[in-house]
């Protein structure tokens, strides 16, 4: 069963999430939909993604499955330091699809105006309490346009970050 018109399946969660363990639930579970619907767009935003599990061999698997001609994946940071050294799989996965793959470092220069969340065209979760790994998550066309419109502010305020290949001489 879908929620109608968007081809996210019911199977997400809508409504408060707490603790880290949902929080990495609910990261797992909105990358196999991605998977397994093909939604065109996914928008990543967090300070770090120090403590999103991106380099989990499921995860990768489910980035694997998405990964197509016209898809998207935008993600957006203050800093991506701790990417490589905790999602060692992510960044190998990432080097193969650049062409798919956008990095972004935000100007956000105070953790209160950063938004952590996930964005897809039909479905999307925030994390309003990033300490306790808490928030929400929702189908809701008001929420997604709410939250899409926050993530526009940070990408229009936002350069190039994170190169898929570090060219030396």
């Amino acid at each position: 069963m879908t929620s109608e018109n968007s081809g996210v399946p019911a199977a997400l969660p809508e409504g408060r999430f707490t603790g880290p363990g949902e929080f990495s639930n609910l990261i797992r579970q909105a990358f196999s939909a991605a998977a397994t619907e093909g939604w065109r767009e996914i928008i990543l935003c967090d300070r770090d993604f120090a403590d999103w599990p991106l380099g989990e061999q499921a995860v990768v698997q489910a980035l694997n499955g998405w990964s197509k001609t016209g898809r998207k994946l935008i993600l957006v940071a203050r800093t991506y330091d701790a990417v490589p050294r905790r999602h060692a799989r992510f960044v190998t996965w990432r080097q193969t699809w650049s062409h798919v793959v956008e990095c972004r470092k935000t100007a956000a220069t105070s953790a209160d105006g950063m938004i952590s969340a996930l964005w897809s065209p039909g479905w999307v979760f925030e994390r309003l309490d990033v300490q306790r790994s808490s928030g929400v998550a929702g189908f809701e066309v008001g929420r997604r346009t709410a939250l899409r419109e926050r993530l526009n502010e940070h990408l229009l305020n936002s350069s190039p970050a994170f190169p898929a290949t570090v060219l030396g001489l």
